[in-house]
């Protein structure tokens, strides 16, 4: 239903990569949608996915610090994160974001949770959630979430940090769509990122951003 080969732009700057659809695949799988979806107005195709690689702290729209410090007894846990409107082409918010630390070392007492957090005694896992992040939240984006734990078990060794979040309405690589032709009209395009796999731990920082795609409506045929 798609194929695509690769030009390059009228421009010396930016590259372009040309895709065409295979209409009748195409109109052949949207009537097999409307068949089943008699009542909708319009239908959702995936034209594009591709996957972002990055590393550094450059390239991330969160940027993370992890401390550990305590001794055998009692350990002190600090996250600090900035929203960084650099890595993006355009800066939109960061929601449902997922912050889950394991903490080994057999927990006593929970001290402190700043903000508060969810503590999961089973898989000794600590999970703080931010809602919405952004260049226009409290600080321009900048905060710490704090952890103080008593050990019966210590110490505690330092452990991975996993973060998940969304977002909608830009990408990481500024790519845009384009419709060319007649007959055909682009009704919307959504654009979001997701954060698959995002961990820290010390000195390095990975991170795989998947399922950025662009999605064209078409009318009901």
């Amino acid at each position: 239903m798609f194929f695509s080969s690769r030009s390059e732009s009228t421009t010396d700057r930016v590259d372009t990569k040309e895709f065409w659809v295979n209409m009748p695949n195409l109109i052949s799988h949207l009537k097999k949608v409307a068949e089943q979806k008699p009542q909708a107005t319009y239908y959702n195709v995936d034209m594009i996915k591709y996957q972002v690689s990055a590393e550094g702290i450059q390239s991330t729209p969160l940027n993370l610090a992890v401390s550990w410090r305590g001794d055998a007894t009692n350990i002190d846990l600090r996250i600090d994160y900035k929203y960084n409107t650099e890595a993006l082409a355009a800066p939109v918010p960061l929601h449902d974001i997922h912050f889950l630390v394991p903490v080994d070392g057999g927990i006593a007492k929970l001290q402190a949770m700043i903000p508060p957090a969810t503590w999961n005694p089973e898989q000794q896992t600590i999970q703080w959630k931010i809602p919405s992040l952004s260049h226009r939240s409290e600080n321009g984006g900048v905060g710490a979430l704090l952890g103080r734990f008593q050990m019966i078990e210590g110490p505690c060794k330092p452990s991975q940090l996993a973060v998940q979040f969304t977002s909608e309405g830009s990408t990481l690589s500024g790519c845009d769509i384009q419709l060319v032709g007649t007959g055909y009209r682009l009704s919307l395009i959504k654009k979001r990122f997701a954060a698959g796999e995002f961990k820290y731990q010390k000195q390095w920082l990975t991170v795989w951003f998947v399922d950025i795609s662009a999605r064209r409506h078409f009318s009901a045929l």
